[in-house]
């Protein structure tokens, strides 16, 4: 059995009804980064010179060597940078991502956020890779990240984001049972739940577009009107989605050597008035979020198709394609995942099969179905499904005449084709019926085969529709 761990759907076509506080339109939150102090560097214990997020393009590691340029550009945030964003900020909620040992060596910056109420929540020990370490590594990291977290700051965080993380990240953090949620994801625009072992843990995925970083990527920014109406462009979509009914979360990333530098800064300023020029904006940190949608969006437990074994899938779906459990039996050892938990994505795994299946095993499916108002549904003795289908479109309550009516076509059909007339009941009246009844029995085989296949399709998308979210 293959199992597809990635979740490709999400909320998909339907979201919560999010509920921000006073009827908000859109959650914005500000992230500062702070790493100044915890970026690699020999003085650190690192083995080269750190190359990442810097003014320096195509910057390089320089093994066993401190990089005067590259060491500046990083002291800059916490000399600068950081007063300059805290100046414009400070009377706005935000949640400061900050590194353990960058927090450390910065004690009246820490003062400043605290001042400001700010949140600060775990960017891990060190600002460095994570992708090559050890899991007992790695778990290593994130105690210690809490522990020198929490001597330095007074109190444990209670969010974390890596940001240069590991494929084992998110699970070590949860593991750990002490956060409100988790940040290293970007996969949608509302908060959402995992599960690892017993423990539900919140994800509140974070943002690249919205991000100051790009101006230290060749890809992206180079003037701060473009990181301004990036900024602008995603808050006018979000709030139009809140106002029609559908709030969602903005997250903007910041960097103290970033945009704290003059020639940015303004943009902010200016991003920052244009907000403040909307109503039923809510400004949060992320444990904010984090707890009100705990509160308003608590996990549930379920067993998705994709996570049942096969006794339980083939007892659940067997019966969908009529009297056909090989059907379900070949779902389930495809690659299913989370997007095969509804009725949209188990219909495809299932139809799959069905449409592979040599002609004669299709066969076998069209043959295994009643004949519509026929002798087994006269005798009682059609199938739970098939019995309420065939009832809804009122083939239980014929008179005598259509009756026998349907019988002649039955027959005529059948002794034409070779399997019975089949058509999804529930899209259709006893009027159309008859209608496609008669039509139908006037094709030549091959157009009523494809036809007959697609209408048990169909037949098995509406009883999925009854067991699943669409």
């Amino acid at each position: 059995m293959t199992r597809y761990p990635r979740d490709l759907i999400g909320y998909g076509t339907t979201p919560p009804k999010v509920n921000w506080p006073n009827g908000a339109k859109i959650a914005v939150q500000f992230v500062l980064n702070y790493e100044e102090g915890g970026e690699n560097c020999v003085l650190h214990g690192d083995a080269a010179s750190e190359a990442f997020l810097s003014e320096i393009t195509g910057a390089q590691p320089w093994p066993g060597q401190r990089h005067w340029n590259m060491e500046s550009i990083y002291e800059y945030g916490a000399r600068a940078g950081f007063w300059r964003v805290h100046q414009m900020l400070k009377d706005i909620p935000v949640t400061v991502y900050g590194v353990a040992t960058a927090l450390a060596r910065s004690p009246e910056q820490v003062a400043a956020m605290q001042g400001a109420n700010w949140e600060i929540a775990s960017h891990g020990l060190k600002w460095i890779e994570h992708k090559d370490m050890t899991e007992d590594e790695e778990r290593a990291q994130i105690l210690e990240a809490i522990r020198l977290h929490t001597e330095v700051t007074g109190e444990a965080p209670r969010g974390w984001y890596t940001g240069r993380c590991s494929m084992n990240t998110e699970r070590l953090v949860a593991e750990t049972g002490q956060f409100a949620y988790v940040a290293d994801s970007y996969a949608d625009d509302l908060p959402y739940w995992v599960r690892y072992g017993d423990r539900d843990q919140l994800v509140v995925p974070y943002t690249m577009d919205c991000n100051d970083m790009r101006f230290a990527i060749q890809a992206g920014f180079t003037a701060g009107d473009q990181f301004e109406s990036t900024l602008k462009d995603a808050f006018d979509v979000l709030y139009a989605e809140g106002e029609a009914g559908a709030p969602k979360m903005m997250s903007i990333g910041l960097h103290c050597r970033l945009i704290g530098r003059p020639s940015r800064a303004a943009a902010l300023k200016r991003v920052l008035e244009y907000f403040g020029s909307h109503g039923d904006v809510w400004f949060a940190t992320r444990l904010q979020i984090a707890e009100h949608w705990a509160r308003e969006h608590p996990p549930t437990a379920k067993l998705g198709p994709s996570g049942m074994d096969r006794a339980t899938f083939v007892q659940e779906f067997g019966g969908v394609f009529e009297h056909s459990p090989w059907i379900a039996e070949g779902a389930h050892d495809l690659e299913l995942g989370p997007a095969h938990d509804t009725a949209i994505g188990l219909h495809n795994a299932l139809s799959r099969v069905f449409r592979s299946a040599s002609q004669e095993k299709r066969l076998g499916v069209l043959t295994a179905h009643p004949d519509l108002a026929g002798k087994l549904a006269a005798a009682g003795r059609l199938t739970a499904e098939s019995t309420s289908e065939q009832a809804g479109a009122g083939l239980d309550m014929l008179t005598d005449a259509e009756r026998a009516t349907f019988t002649e076509l039955n027959e005529a059909y059948t002794s034409k084709f070779g399997f019975p007339f089949i058509i999804a009941v529930r899209d259709n009246t006893k009027a159309s019926i008859m209608d496609a009844f008669r039509r139908r029995v006037k094709s030549d085989r091959e157009t009523e085969f494809a036809e007959a296949c697609q209408q048990v399709e169909r037949i098995a998308e509406l009883r999925l529709q009854e067991k699943l979210p669409k």
